[in-house]
């Protein structure tokens, strides 16, 4: 499995990780210049409260030092996907 110490993919971009939460992911990604074939399945199903303490948890432990992400940043990307803004 990816590492979750020291990757862009955990520090970087937050709409990308709420959306591999929220959506799953499937396929080969390249993290830290090695490439990972496996399948997250989606989470979409927490709340956005629960997304949000999950991945704020990640972004800041293992000695990650990135942002917190909050209950409103997960609906917002939640909103983008669903029709006409239903969770």
């Amino acid at each position: 499995f990816p590492p979750l110490a020291g990757t862009d993919w955990v520090t970087g971009d937050k709409e990308r990780l709420i959306n591999i939460v929220l959506n799953g992911i499937d396929g080969p990604i390249v993290v830290n210049g090695e490439t990972y074939i496996n399948a997250m399945p989606q989470h979409g199903f927490l709340s956005d409260q629960e997304v949000a303490n999950v991945l704020t948890y990640i972004r800041q432990n293992f000695g990650n030092k990135a942002s917190e992400v909050t209950a409103a940043e997960v609906s917002r990307v939640r909103d983008k996907k669903s029709p006409a803004g239903i969770h």
